[in-house]
C-alpha cells in the first residue's frame, strides 16, 4: 500500500560485526507497529541447523525457543519481541501489516521483531525452516491478529515490553542494545 508507512534506516558493516537493516513501520490501524526497527541481520549465521540456531540464541540469553514456520496471516505479539532465524529455505515475509513492507528472507538470515510488529508469511520454499525465540522473560508470548476491539489491550501490553539486555547474535555489545536505545 503506502511506502510512506515504512522508514528504511540502512545496513551498515563495522569492521567484522555486522550491523542490521533497520526497518521502521507506522501503525496501521490494525497493525500497531512499534518505534523500534524491525533488525534484519542478512546472512549472519550461514551452515547452522535448528539446533545450532537455538544453541547460539539461548547462549546470548534468548530462549523458550521453537521451530516451525511462519503463520501465513498477519499477527503481533503484544507481550514480547522476538527473533526468527532462518536455517533452510527461504519466505516472502511480509512485515508491518497489509501496508508494510515484504522482504525475502533466506537460509543464515535473521529478524529481530520488535513487540507490536505485524509478519506474515506470504509463501516459501526450498524446505523452509526457521527457528524462534524471546529475551529473558518473555518467552510466554500471546498472538494478537489485529482484530477490532483488540488494540487497547494490545497497546497497554506492548508499552510495558522491557527491552532485551542482549542482542541475539552478539550478546550485550552487540547491534540491538545500540540501536533500541538510541
Amino acid at each position: 500500500m503506502m511506502e510512506s508507512a515504512h522508514t528504511y534506516l540502512g545496513y551498515v558493516r563495522m569492521g567484522s560485526t555486522p550491523t542490521p537493516e533497520v526497518h521502521v513501520f507506522e501503525d496501521d490501524g490494525r497493525i500497531p507497529n512499534s518505534r523500534l526497527g524491525l533488525l534484519v541481520y542478512r546472512r549472519v549465521r550461514c551452515g547452522l541447523d535448528a539446533q545450532g540456531w537455538l544453541a547460539l540464541l539461548a547462549s546470548n540469553g534468548w530462549g523458550d525457543g521453537w521451530v516451525n514456520g511462519i503463520y501465513p496471516f498477519h499477527h503481533y505479539h503484544s507481550t514480547s519481541h522476538e527473533v526468527l532465524g532462518c536455517f533452510r529455505g527461504w519466505a516472502d515475509v511480509r512485515f508491518g501489516g497489509e501496508s508494510g513492507r515484504t522482504m525475502r528472507l533466506e537460509a543464515g538470515d535473521a529478524v529481530v521483531i520488535p513487540a507490536g510488529v505485524g509478519h506474515c508469511n506470504r509463501g516459501d520454499g526450498g524446505g523452509f525452516g526457521v527457528v524462534g525465540a524471546y529475551p529473558a522473560g518473555q518467552g510466554n508470548w500471546d498472538l494478537c491478529r489485529g482484530r477490532p476491539g483488540e488494540r487497547p489491550g494490545a497497546d497497554d501490553a506492548i508499552a510495558r515490553v522491557s527491552m532485551p539486555e542482549r542482542d541475539p547474535f552478539m550478546g550485550a555489545d552487540g547491534p540491538l542494545t545500540r540501536l533500541w536505545r538510541d
